[in-house]
């Protein structure tokens, strides 16, 4: 079955999911919001893509998934362990490899849209 969901509509829609936290993240110096509006998944939960959204703020994060992300507002510095900082803004997509770790730095608050998988 075919899904769809315009990102306007979804953003609109999306109830304030928590504070980012393990495990997906490990905050790093202050809360960070976030908001999340799943909208697909795969059965067992193992693939799924939706929206994301998360206000300003620093966290440390250890993949043990690939993500696909597509930026649609905001601006993020993202830095690979032991590697050199990466700035995306809006238009901007990105793949986060299962094992990568490394530093988001979310100076703007942001939107994306996500795919994430084995």
């Amino acid at each position: 079955m075919t899904s769809h969901l315009n990102a306007t509509t979804a953003f609109e829609s999306i109830p304030s999911s928590g504070l980012l936290q393990p495990p997906m993240a490990e905050p790093l110096g202050g809360d960070t919001a976030t908001w999340t509006r799943e909208m697909w998944a795969t059965a067992d939960e193992a693939s799924s893509a939706g929206f994301w959204q998360a206000s300003a703020g620093r966290s440390y994060w250890k993949f043990d998934y690939t993500e696909v992300i597509f930026v649609l507002e905001g601006r993020l510095i993202v830095t690979e362990d032991d590697g050199e900082a990466v700035e995306l803004g809006p238009g901007d997509t990105a793949v986060f490899p299962t094992g990568w770790q490394g530093e988001w730095n979310i100076v703007d608050e942001m939107k994306k849209f996500y795919v994430v998988f084995p």
